[in-house]
């Protein structure tokens, strides 16, 4: 099979970091780009991810590896676009068996792992699945089959504050076969066992106290924390929203839920400082995809993409574009800045590059993620690889420069006389027109050129991926 020349195998560069680094990896769900005060939201209140932009690295270019939840989530885990392993978007599919987790991985050199909060890649139940359609036995994959020692999860998103409360569920009818599972047992009397108030809490709840086992032990720790807020159903604990009264009431929960996970973060900080494994700890924070809402923003769906165009379920900028920070004392100066592109993609590979570990031959195939330890360590000055998306309508390529957009089913728009066909394809200078404003496809024939031959390339390889050839 030929391999696109970007789907590589970027997991043989020996590390040159010598100690093993607990890695915790956090994600908010559709968080947008806008929705951070380290971003330049003066309205939100997110003092702890500020502080921890400024003690880390903070990515101005930070993708999703899709613009909706499932897909990214399992790019996170495998270091491959979603399209390679049956996820095109959120509650399709499942994380396949054959594809080799992060999780699986670390296990094999010693660490704990543990997931907890969303987990969205597959049904955690063979006899049951939250959503109509889903073939709950054909898609069973819980984080303790992805490599997971300890977790508690849900199947995807619940609310955010009393989840086990029936008038906060999706529908107004709650089973809780929707809710939280602990090492595979379906908690059903979550107030019982003080699942009550904020959702962010609840799951730190049982995070620490795997971070906090393992630090005893003296033993590394992976650990997977995926915030369900500020997903609907979007409600704000009442000291939250204390904290917002001149905004009005959608717009109060929506930031509401977003400060509550503020607080989580900075609660998991402190305990990191407090155990002593704080500085030989990488700590990521980023999101899953751009706001909720389309075209704008809508009922408690409040949030911002920033000056970028597109929200979630897009690709363009404001549906993959998300927040993104490191904060690793040890080896990350602070006050970081960088342009480099980095995805979601781009964990699995770094995570292996900082062990100095390599995947046995056996085990390799196209990975679309690349390792960012060059980065981390200065000597990165822009992405080697372009970033390739497909999804949704569109398939894009994003390169350090310029991003090309390929609409294969031509969309038409009304206009004054008719209809106007939308570009086929379109091409965007990023670093002069982030808001992709500008069409400027007819003035690059020769790079937009090279750039399809390079993405039509890249979906071949993730189309035979889908077929089976990397197993």
């Amino acid at each position: 099979m030929k391999i696109a020349p970007f789907a590589f195998f970027a997991l043989l560069a020996a590390s040159s970091f010598a100690e093993r680094p607990n890695i915790i990896l956090c994600m908010a769900d559709d968080l947008g780009w806008g929705d951070v005060g380290f971003n330049g939201n003066e309205t939100v209140i997110t003092p702890e991810l500020d502080e921890m932009s400024e003690a880390g690295l903070r990515f101005e270019r930070f993708y999703a590896a899709a613009p909706v939840c499932s897909p990214t989530r399992g790019s996170v885990l495998t270091g491959r676009h979603p399209y390679r392993y049956g996820i095109p978007t959120a509650n399709k599919g499942h994380l396949k068996r054959e594809e080799i987790s992060l999780a699986e991985v670390m296990k094999t050199q010693g660490y704990a792992t543990g997931h907890f909060g969303k987990w969205h890649l597959g049904t955690l139940a063979p006899d049951y699945s939250g959503k109509k359609g889903r073939n709950p036995e054909k898609n069973y994959m819980t984080p303790g089959m992805s490599g997971f020692d300890e977790w508690f999860s849900t199947e995807y998103s619940v609310s955010t504050w009393d989840p086990y409360d029936p008038k906060n569920a999706h529908n107004g009818i709650l089973d809780t076969r929707v809710l939280f599972y602990e090492n595979g047992r379906n908690i059903v009397d979550g107030p019982a066992e003080g699942l009550v108030g904020d959702t962010a809490r609840i799951v730190m709840d049982k995070a620490l106290p795997f971070i906090e086992k393992a630090s005893a032990a003296e033993q590394p720790f992976f650990t997977v924390i995926w915030f369900h807020a500020p997903h609907m159903p979007v409600v704000g604990g009442p000291e939250f929203r204390a904290m917002y009264p001149d905004l009005d009431e959608n717009t109060q929960h929506y930031y509401a839920v977003i400060t509550a996970v503020d607080r989580q973060m900075g609660r998991l900080r402190n305990s990191l400082r407090e155990l002593g494994v704080a500085d030989n700890t990488m700590l990521w924070f980023a999101a899953d995809n751009g706001p909720e809402g389309n075209p704008g923003k809508k009922g408690r769906s409040q949030g911002t993409a920033g000056p970028f165009r597109g929200r979630k379920r897009s690709l363009y900028e404001g549906g993959v574009r998300v927040p993104g920070i490191l904060e690793w004392p040890a080896k990350v100066e602070a006050g970081g800045v960088t342009s480099v592109s980095a995805v979601t993609s781009d964990y699995f590979a770094t995570v292996l590059d900082v062990l100095g570990y390599t995947l046995p031959k056996k085990d390799r195939r196209p990975y679309d993620g690349i390792s960012l330890v060059p980065l981390i360590e200065g000597k990165m000055k822009e992405r080697p690889v372009p970033i390739g998306f497909h999804g949704h309508g569109l398939a894009t390529l994003n390169d350090n420069r310029y991003k090309l957009v390929h609409n294969p089913g031509i969309k038409r728009l009304n206009s004054d006389n008719g209809t106007t066909p939308v570009a086929e394809w379109e091409l965007y200078d990023l670093l002069k027109d982030p808001g992709e404003t500008t069409n400027i496809v007819d003035r690059h024939s020769k790079l937009v050129g090279k750039m399809r031959e390079q993405l039509q390339a890249w979906q071949a390889s993730c189309d035979a991926s889908a077929e089976g050839a990397d197993y």
